[in-house]
């Protein structure tokens, strides 16, 4: 098959100077920034620069012999989050290593911005990692409520490479740190190797208007090139979308990079949605090629239904039926992750291959 050209219509978001100043002296109106004001002229020049230019990695070094196009101009924060990702493989890979649980809460609510309480997901989070505390495993809770109440912690969105072409998705994702649009301090580089030393994934989230809570989606979003990307940017030369669109008629393997790890779901609601929740993150999960623990770690469930917000968290102190089912579910996970690493947990069909990919 003829190559295709990328297609180009779309108006440029470019910014004049003065649109580009005015919106990046926005995140200093403080007073406290008015002393300031000639340093701020400075920064702000430099700032330009950098976005005229289109700077996106201004730090770089020659790719090496490892990668396709070793003269490559490698950015160095790709490279930190490539060789940590190896690192939290060697770590899954290890026999003689302890069990490890990632357990995600999804709820973007927090006591230490608005709304002023904590959430209901995280209660339950701590009900699963207190179960699990006696079990011989090691676990971390990856709160994705800091997105909304902490300093600098942000999940940009996914920018659909792999919609133009497999290939062009990078594992791990090389659209950011993008420092020429100021799209910095991205957490996913340090999200991924999270998921990658991980035996065993449980995520609790809330139901938001019919779906997964804003958090969830975004990071569901960003571990797209964990599904069939591409660990090699030279082999694209970076984002070049021919070059993708060829490589990817030539034939792509589709590399399952989390394959084989086990996964349980906990989405609660208050009035309409959860199953649907529920089934959409498990349909999301077994696409990445995870496996799931069991029927008992799949739980969707409503918690004060069609009570008032204001009581929610009194109606699960009393929902004891819940707070049990989310213990069995940790212990489900637990148990399928042990008997999988003892090579005690079979999966029928597991060997066959699928006659479609991605």
């Amino acid at each position: 098959m003829e190559t295709p050209e990328p297609r180009k219509g779309m108006p440029s978001p470019k910014l004049s100077r003065e649109e580009f100043e005015q919106r990046y002296r926005q995140q200093f109106r403080d007073p406290a920034f008015e002393p300031l004001s000639a340093d701020l002229a400075r920064i702000t020049a430099a700032a330009w620069d950098a976005y005229a230019h289109s700077r996106k990695a201004p730090h770089t070094q020659k790719a090496g012999p490892e990668f396709v196009d070793p003269d490559y101009d490698m950015s160095v924060d790709w490279i930190a989050a490539r060789d940590a990702i190896r690192a939290a493989q060697s770590r899954h890979e290890d026999k003689a290593g302890p069990h490890r649980i990632l357990l995600i809460n999804g709820s973007s609510r927090s006591e230490h911005t608005c709304p002023g309480e904590m959430s209901k997901s995280y209660r339950l989070i701590e009900i699963a990692q207190q179960a699990m505390a006696a079990a011989d495993v090691t676990t971390e809770i990856l709160d994705l409520s800091r997105l909304s109440s902490e300093y600098g912690r942000n999940i940009y969105p996914c920018k659909a490479c792999f919609s133009t072409a497999a290939p062009l998705c990078h594992w791990p994702c090389s659209c950011y740190p993008n420092h020429s649009l100021g799209q910095t301090q991205d957490w996913m580089n340090d999200i991924y190797p999270r998921w990658v030393e991980a035996h065993g994934i449980m995520i609790v989230t809330p139901v938001n208007w019919y779906q997964v809570s804003s958090p969830i989606k975004l990071m569901m979003d960003r571990l797209v090139c964990a599904d069939g990307g591409n660990p090699d940017p030279t082999r694209t030369h970076g984002k070049d979308a021919r070059k993708a669109k060829e490589i990817e008629l030539a034939g792509w393997d589709y590399p399952r990079h989390l394959e084989k790890r086990l996964f349980s779901v906990v989405v609660h609601g208050d009035v309409e949605g959860a199953e649907n929740v529920r089934r959409s993150l498990s349909d999301w999960l077994t696409s990445l090629h995870l496996q799931p623990a069991g029927a008992e770690a799949e739980i969707d469930r409503y918690i004060g239904y069609w009570k008032p917000y204001a009581t929610s968290h009194e109606e699960l102190d009393r929902d004891d039926a819940v707070q049990g089912e989310v213990r069995n579910a940790a212990l489900n996970l637990i148990d399928a992750v042990r008997k999988t690493r003892a090579g005690r947990q079979v999966t029928a069909g597991e060997d066959l291959k699928a006659p479609r990919e991605k």
